[in-house]
């Protein structure tokens, strides 16, 4: 099919873009961490049936020692570590300002591609970057938000950016373990293996798991843990890997950046959000940054 990473990467933006809103809501209710722990065990056993469907074995048994290590390394610091984070944002600032800050994740990745790749960091790849921050913080700076709303802007901001980061980071690892022929259902299940195996020994540790069991008789919550889970890590991610091995990184990652637009009438609509002209006119700007950086 022509052009199949490019429309997997826009499936990928519409599903996390989808997905956030069910994720926002039931951490509201029963908290991130919760929320994170639930969702990625589902996530897991949609993906092991599928896979046994479509391979004949739960497990990739036939990925090799190198593809295991960078796709679980890729599960940890995506899905355990970065999206921890992006649910905590989702709570605090909700999940249009969220994405927002995920749009850093290509030039966060641009600069890992120019520390451990040794890619040129061009004068134009600098101007775009300046861009992309420019419109973010155009957004994330808007007037009216004082004392404890203001904390919880900034603590929001801050880690959003740390998901940013996770995504950036997991992604180059993602990249790092898919070959030539190598399935990404198989990549995207490695990595829920790994994150799902840390997450839960995490719970265990601290003695978390009654108090996740006992959240689960929230019925709301649960459609949007379900709901989310379907299109987060499950069919969203999915759609990722197959984007950066079908289309250009550059392409894909620009086409992936998109939730933030989506998100404008999504949140005015869910969320009731007041969306000033300076948001969208910011956020247009950073999604313009995104596309210098990789399609020029």
């Amino acid at each position: 099919m022509k052009h199949i990473g490019e429309f997997a990467a826009l499936a990928t933006s519409l599903c996390w873009s989808c997905g956030s809103i069910f994720f926002t809501v039931a951490s509201r209710r029963v908290g991130s961490n919760t929320v994170n722990r639930l969702r990625i065990a589902l996530a897991l056993l949609f993906l092991i049936i599928t896979h046994l469907i479509i391979f004949g074995q739960p497990l990739p048994l036939f990925a090799t020692k190198a593809q295991w290590f960078w796709f679980a390394l890729s599960g940890l610091i995506g899905f355990a570590i970065g999206d921890s984070l992006l649910f905590r944002s989702f709570v605090l600032v909700g999940p249009r300002i969220s994405m927002l800050m995920m749009a850093l994740a290509p030039v966060i990745g641009t600069f890992i591609a120019w520390i451990f790749l040794k890619e040129i960091l061009t004068p134009f790849k600098l101007i775009a970057i300046i861009v992309t921050l420019a419109g973010i913080c155009l957004v994330i700076t808007e007037p009216g938000r004082e004392g404890s709303e203001g904390k919880r802007h900034w603590a929001g901001i801050w880690t959003g950016l740390g998901a940013a980061a996770g995504q950036a980071l997991g992604l180059f690892a993602s990249k790092k373990g898919l070959g030539v022929g190598f399935s990404p259902i198989s990549g995207n299940l490695i990595r829920l293996l790994s994150a799902t195996i840390a997450i839960w020994i995490v719970a265990a540790a601290f003695g978390r798991i009654p108090d996740t069991v006992r959240k689960t008789r929230d019925r709301r919550a649960m459609v949007g843990v379900l709901g989310g889970a379907i299109l987060g890590p499950f069919l969203g991610v999915g759609f990722s890997l197959v984007a950066i091995q079908h289309a250009y990184l550059g392409v894909a990652s620009t086409l992936m950046a998109l939730p933030p637009v989506f998100l404008i009438p999504l949140s005015r609509w869910f969320f009731k959000e007041k969306i000033t002209l300076r948001a969208v006119i910011g956020t247009l700007i950073a999604l313009g940054g995104v596309g210098m950086l990789f399609l020029f």
